[in-house]
């Protein structure tokens, strides 16, 4: 009771820590939008075990691998972040048709490099969609 008294002496008085949210970037809405190279502010909505999710405003989340989350080894994306922190991330890749954003927190990363990588839609040798490799003979 004494709470909602001295509340009532006092309005518009909020007693919660400020909340910081990012603010998305305008005319960018949809994924279609992006382009590998541009610099958001996002926020981390989920954390797992290989990255970290962040929304930055088109309506699907991107993915930030562990790998891409700092120049220094990580086991554990939690260590660098987590969920609702605002975080500075750098497009790598944008593959509309299976709607996945790639991203990278490292800001310096060249996004040339990126996509020449086998994880960018090319098929590597070996891979499910790639050239099967010879079959060995048996002795």
């Amino acid at each position: 009771m004494r709470d909602i008294l001295s509340e009532l002496e006092k309005p518009g008085r909020d007693p919660r820590p400020e909340f910081k949210t990012a603010t998305f970037k305008e005319g960018i809405e949809k994924i279609s939008d992006l382009v590998p190279g541009m610099m958001f502010k996002g926020v981390v909505t989920n954390v797992a075990a290989f990255g970290a999710f962040v929304d930055i405003g088109v309506h699907q989340d991107g993915l930030v691998h562990v790998s891409a989350m700092s120049t220094k080894f990580i086991k554990d994306p939690h260590e660098v972040v987590k969920a609702g922190q605002v975080v500075k991330v750098k497009v790598l890749e944008v593959d509309v048709k299976r709607q996945r954003i790639a991203l990278t927190m490292r800001l310096n990363d060249d996004v040339a490099q990126a996509s020449s990588s086998p994880s960018s839609g090319k098929a590597a040798a070996g891979s499910p969609r790639g050239p099967a490799p010879a079959a060995a003979s048996r002795v």
